[in-house]
Formats: C-alpha cells, structure tokens, sequence
C-alpha cells in the first residue's frame, strides 16, 4: 500500500483518477493494526482503486484536511473529491460497499 505524504499527496490523490482508498492511521492506534490486513485484502480484490496509507503523527496537516477526530480513518476520494469516509473498525463488506459506490 503507498505511504502518502504531504510531499506526494498531490500527484498521488489530488492528481489522481478515478478512486482513492486513504487509511489515515497511527502506529499506537489498535483498531488501527487490526484493519491493515482488511484493507490489503480490499487493495488486492480492487486493482482498478488506489489504496494509500497516511499516518497521523507524521502528517497532521493531512489529517486536518480531512477533518480527522477519530482513527482508523478511512477516506475515498474520487478525481480530487472527498466523497465519503468510514470512521472506526468496521467490518470488511462495509468499506466494500463503499468502495463499489464510488468506483
């Protein structure tokens, strides 16, 4: 899964067609750790999407753009806009759903 960065974000998502995935995460976060492989999973089942990760600590103007108050913070942007989120652990089939919507 691509590391985003303040330094990539543009050519990465605002650049980007199409839908975006962000996993917007912190290395302390539990919940967090718990759905990376869920996410892996929903990245190797949608080669068309984009899947990146951005983590929290080291990137807090990115998660201020997109208004982060809880992690995990799951963020889909389609051709530069922010569609939807999903905030929390959740179950597999919902970020799929979401996925599918947007794709």
């Amino acid at each position: 899964m691509l590391n985003i960065t303040k330094d990539n974000f543009k050519k990465e998502v605002e650049e980007a067609e199409g839908l975006v995935v962000i996993d917007l995460w912190a290395e302390w976060c539990g919940p967090c750790r718990m759905l990376a492989p869920t996410l892996d999973e929903l990245e190797a089942e949608y080669p068309e999407v984009k899947f990146g990760k951005i983590n929290v600590d080291n990137e807090p103007e990115l998660a201020r753009l997109f208004k982060v108050q809880s992690i995990p913070f799951v963020a889909l942007v389609k051709d530069n806009v922010f569609v939807d989120m999903s905030v929390g652990y959740v179950p597999k089939a919902s970020i799929s759903r979401l996925i599918v919507k947007y794709r």
